[in-house]
C-alpha cells in the first residue's frame, strides 16, 4: 500500500520529533512518501498529484485546514473530476489524519481520539485492516470543506483570531472568545440584518444577520465540549443550517448556551434551522466574512452551497 504523508510543519503541536515519531510507525504498515506543505495551498497540489499517481492514502500531519486542503486536492484530481459528483470514493485515495492542530474537529468527528499518539495507533490498526468509512462532504461553489462553513459572525471571528495569530498570538479559547466579544459588539453591523438563503420551491428566508452550515455535528469544540448548533447534523446526509435573524444580546446570549448544551436543541424566534439540504445559496446586500473548515476565505456576497454525497473514503 503506498501512502503520501502531508505535513503541516507549522501546525500547533507538531514537532520534529512529533513527525519523526508518526513516520516511523506509519512506515511499519505502508510504503511512505513525505512532504511538507510549504504555503497556504501547497497540500491542494500535493493531494491531488498524489490520486493522479496512484496513491492508496493520503495521510494528513497537521490541523483542520491542512485536511481540507488535502481534500480539495484530492475532490479535484483527475480521478475525482472524471467520475459523476458523489460517486469518485473508490476511485480516489483514502484519507487518513493524524491531528496537530488546535481543535482537530473533522478527526474527533470521524472518531478519532484528538492526541496524535493514540490517533496514530488507531489509524495503524485501520490501515492494517483495511477499516474505512465513506463520507459526504460539503460544496461552497467550487471548494469543499468537510465540517463547516459559516457566513457573517463565526467567519469576522475567525478572521480576527487569524491576524492575532499573525502577530504572534497562540489560538487559545480565549482568544476565540475575546475575538467573539470583540466582533459582536464593535466589528459586525447589527442593526441591518444582510444575508437571504434561496432553495429551489420553498420561501426566502431573508434578513439573517450571521449563518452557520454543518455538514457534519460537532460544529467545533471548545476544549473538550462540543459545540453543536445542528445536532442532527452527519457525514451520512446533506448539509444542515442554524441562522439567526438579528444579534440582540438577550437572544444571542440565549442560543450559544442552547448550542453549548450536553444535549442541545437551540429554539427561538430568532432561529432560522434546516437538516439535511441538498442545495441553497446564500447571498448579501454587503460583503460578508466567510469561512470554511475554520479558515477564513474573505469576504463573499454570494456563495452556492451543495452536497456531495459518499465523497470521500477515511481510515478511522
Amino acid at each position: 500500500m503506498r501512502a503520501l504523508l502531508v505535513v503541516n510543519p507549522k501546525a500547533t503541536t507538531t514537532s520534529e520529533r512529533t513527525r519523526d515519531v508518526i513516520v516511523r510507525a506509519l512506515r511499519s504498515e505502508v510504503d511512505l512518501s513525505v512532504a511538507s506543505t510549504h504555503r497556504r495551498g501547497h497540500a491542494v497540489a500535493l493531494a491531488r498529484a498524489a490520486a493522479e499517481d496512484g496513491f492508496d492514502v493520503v495521510v494528513t500531519l497537521g490541523g483542520d485546514g491542512t485536511v481540507n486542503e488535502a481534500v480539495n486536492g484530492l475532490m479535484t484530481s483527475a480521478p475525482a473530476v472524471e467520475t459523476l459528483p458523489g460517486a469518485a470514493a473508490d476511485r480516489l485515495p483514502a484519507l487518513a489524519v493524524v491531528p496537530l492542530g488546535s481543535t482537530n474537529v473533522f478527526a474527533r468527528a470521524v472518531g478519532l481520539p484528538p492526541q496524535w499518539p493514540e490517533a496514530t495507533s488507531v489509524l495503524l490498526e485501520g490501515l492494517r485492516t483495511g477499516r474505512f468509512r465513506t463520507v459526504g462532504l460539503g460544496r461552497a461553489d467550487d471548494r469543499y470543506f468537510t465540517f463547516c462553513a459559516g457566513l457573517g459572525l463565526d467567519a469576522a471571528v475567525i478572521r480576527q483570531v487569524e491576524r492575532a495569530r499573525l502577530r504572534g498570538r497562540r489560538s487559545t479559547v480565549g482568544l476565540y472568545l475575546r475575538s467573539m466579544v470583540s466582533e459582536f459588539f464593535i466589528g459586525m453591523d447589527r442593526r441591518h440584518p444582510a444575508i437571504r438563503l434561496e432553495r429551489a420551491g420553498e420561501p426566502v428566508a431573508a434578513e439573517l444577520a450571521t449563518v452557520v452550515v454543518q455538514n457534519t455535528a460537532p460544529w467545533t469544540f471548545i476544549g473538550e465540549r462540543a459545540i453543536n448548533p445542528n445536532p442532527e447534523a452527519s457525514f451520512d446526509l446533506g448539509l444542515d443550517v442554524m441562522a439567526l435573524r438579528q444579534l440582540h444580546v438577550p437572544s444571542t446570549t440565549r442560543t450559544l448556551a442552547q448550542v453549548a448544551a450536553s444535549r442541545p436543541d437551540p429554539r427561538g424566534r430568532q432561529l432560522v434551522r434546516l437538516h439535511d439540504l441538498s442545495e441553497f445559496t446564500l447571498s448579501a446586500t454587503q460583503p460578508q466574512a466567510f469561512q470554511l473548515d475554520g479558515d477564513y476565505l474573505g469576504e463573499r456576497l454570494r456563495v452556492r452551497f451543495t452536497a456531495v454525497r459518499e465523497a470521500l473514503r477515511v481510515v478511522f
